[in-house]
């Protein structure tokens, strides 16, 4: 495979953190990523309300989870009602949801994304970013170069670890 195929592969298949980013409108991007500079802004501020917003963020449904969700309930509730109903050309529905859930995979685009997009619902990677945001505020990676330049590379990478799972 050339590097040009190889391009237009990767141009097809966008990076799993960036799909559905690249696949929805400027401007709900921009207001997703406005709620979470002020929801970081408003941290920076009350710094005692940090630990209960990464409470919130561990709750937190990314797209993955709730496109999953969504296709998972209306693929059953189609297969419900042909059972029901013993009609099976319903089960087109869970034919369609496998498809929708298919090309999302590939693309990080379905029918759905819009609609959640545009009631918020955030990437995993913008989630993280506001969680790695509020952990630097409280400050937990304070003094991590510190006691890094002190030790070895696998101390090191263990303080690393230790300080992003935390």
């Amino acid at each position: 495979m050339t590097n040009a195929t190889l391009d237009r592969v990767l141009d097809v298949l966008p990076a799993t953190d960036r799909r559905v980013i690249r696949n929805s409108p400027a401007a709900v991007n921009a207001a997703i990523a406005d709620g979470t500079s002020e929801t970081v802004r408003r941290a920076a501020r009350q710094p005692s309300r940090i630990d209960g917003r990464l409470a919130d963020l561990e709750r937190e449904w990314d797209m993955e989870r709730t496109i999953e969700a969504n296709a998972a309930l209306v693929g059953l509730a189609g297969i419900g009602l042909a059972a029901a109903l013993g009609d099976r050309r319903l089960l087109w529905v869970p034919a369609a949801v496998s498809g929708f859930l298919l090309l999302h995979a590939l693309q990080g685009w379905c029918p759905p994304v819009p609609l959640f997009r545009r009631l918020g619902v955030r990437t995993a990677a913008e989630i993280h970013a506001e969680r790695t945001a509020l952990k630097a505020l409280r400050g937990d990676f304070s003094g991590l170069a510190l006691r890094g330049k002190r030790k070895g590379a696998e101390t090191k990478a263990e303080d690393a670890i230790r300080a992003a799972w935390r």
